[in-house]
């Protein structure tokens, strides 16, 4: 099952990250602001066209608010989770790491 609402989880995270107002981005992307409190609470989901729109006002790529819907959106999670590493502690990525080896040594599913 698809997490729709993950959508405007993800233009709500990337809005707070470039400081942007509900209402700022609405103008931007030519919008209500209203519009976008639907978008990011998953009431509504953005057409294509705004998807896009939102996008570039956010300096995103629409793959990255996407993530969670699509089958490959694994692919941009690991991408973005090594982003997120690489910033932390040496200490910490290889605490990260050994619990994500445990966790994949006890997966059901391993391919």
């Amino acid at each position: 099952m698809k997490d729709w609402n993950s959508i405007g989880r993800n233009i709500r995270k990337y809005r707070k990250e470039k400081k942007l107002s509900q209402e700022q981005l609405a103008e931007i992307i030519h919008v209500s602001q209203n519009y976008v409190g639907n978008m990011e609470r998953g009431e509504k989901i953005p057409s294509l066209e705004t998807l896009v729109a939102i996008a570039d006002a956010l300096g995103v790529s629409s793959d990255v608010l996407l993530h969670d819907v699509v089958e490959n959106g694994y692919d941009v999670k690991i991408s973005l989770l090594n982003d997120e590493m690489r910033r932390l502690s040496s200490k910490d990525q290889k605490r990260i790491f050994e619990l994500i080896e445990v966790e994949i040594r006890h997966s059901t599913q391993v391919k």
